[in-house]
């Protein structure tokens, strides 16, 4: 007689692959249904080549094995964290939109030109969806802020206007307190001068210029120069936001502070910095990374985030992604994020190549 197989791998061997499939259909189970998940369901539903009993075994398995948890003696397993996290890491896979759900949100895109704004309500409509979840978008935002234009408008004899115009359309404005009262006529000859000397350039470039005699041109230069980094190392101003409503909803987030606070870190600018910068940092255009449990961010701890990073490297990228409760449909959420990412790249790289 051969040894009898064991229900629990020894520490540190991975699932035998019946746990493996098990745990796969418990995860999308509960992701459609939000109940607990009986044996019997299973066997029933997915017409198991096995009896309720041997599944019950291999549930109780993942159970010890911190993969599912049972939130009361008679009810059937729910996935904890842990299993989530094996799910989406070993048990997806590259997986894909189907064919037809891929040309109609392309030919959505197509449709709306070369209108950037479009585009970005359009992929955060397009994620909330097809994710069910809330959803993010930022506008495409230079790497690296160039310099592109000046406007220097009176506001009042010792108030300036101060507008400036990145590569790639972004406006940075704010008010300018000066020492003694300008003209129009002094303000236009300064901003004339400063983009002839600033056109194209970086911070970094600007800081090599020797420093301007005039006190005035000095003081804006220093300006530019502040704007330039501080553009660089932010997100970007635009964030469009889809599918708040939708996300509240679900069964996890009804009454629940989880949901408050998840909302702030989507409401919250200082919040939603934090995360996208954190995560995305170093991570390369194309790239999908999924947060089960929120990462390191508090205020996420009963969420889960999908993010990725669109754009032109080394031009302009920004970032799209969706977050909701842990229980999310991960099969439907990644490859959706990584498609509309796909496409918005292709999209941004036409756009500034031309």
């Amino acid at each position: 007689m051969s040894p009898r197989r064991k229900n629990t791998p020894p520490p540190g061997e991975e699932l035998t692959e019946r746990q493996k499939f098990i745990l796969a259909l418990a995860v999308r189970e509960y992701v459609d249904t939000a109940q607990p998940v009986a044996s019997r369901r299973l066997v029933e539903r997915y017409n198991l080549g096995f009896s309720a009993a041997t599944v019950r075994n291999e549930l109780a398995a993942l159970m010890r094995l911190g993969y599912l948890q049972q939130p009361h003696t008679s009810a059937g397993r729910v996935p904890t964290e842990k299993g989530y996290r094996y799910f989406v890491s070993r048990l997806i896979g590259n997986a894909e939109l189907p064919p037809a759900v891929r040309h109609t949100i392309a030919h959505q895109f197509y449709q709306a030109q070369d209108d950037i704004d479009q585009w970005m309500r359009l992929a955060a409509s397009v994620l909330a969806r097809q994710a069910r979840s809330a959803a993010l978008v930022t506008s495409p935002h230079p790497e690296q802020a160039r310099y592109k234009h000046l406007e220097l408008l009176s506001l009042r004899s010792r108030q300036a206007l101060f507008v400036l115009v990145l590569v790639g359309g972004e406006i940075r404005e704010r008010v300018l307190h000066l020492e003694t009262a300008v003209s129009q006529e002094r303000l236009s000859a300064v901003a004339d001068k400063i983009n002839r000397l600033c056109a194209g350039k970086t911070a970094d470039q600007l800081a090599a210029i020797p420093k301007p005699e005039d006190g005035l041109e000095a003081l804006v230069l220093d300006v530019v120069q502040d704007e330039l980094r501080a553009t660089a190392g932010s997100i970007a101003e635009e964030v469009y936001r889809a599918g708040i409503t939708q996300v509240l909803s679900e069964p996890e987030f009804a009454n629940s502070p989880a949901a408050r606070r998840a909302l702030r870190v989507l409401e919250e600018r200082q919040l939603l910095e934090r995360l996208l910068t954190n995560v995305i940092a170093n991570a390369e255009v194309g790239s999908v990374q999924v947060l089960v449990g929120g990462g390191e961010m508090e205020e996420l701890r009963d969420c889960s985030v999908v993010l990725a990073r669109y754009g032109a490297q080394g031009l302009a990228t920004g970032v799209l992604g969706v977050v909701g409760p842990m229980r999310m449909a991960y099969s439907r959420a990644i490859p959706t994020v990584r498609f509309v990412a796909r496409l918005l790249s292709d999209l941004v790289t036409e756009t500034l190549a031309e």
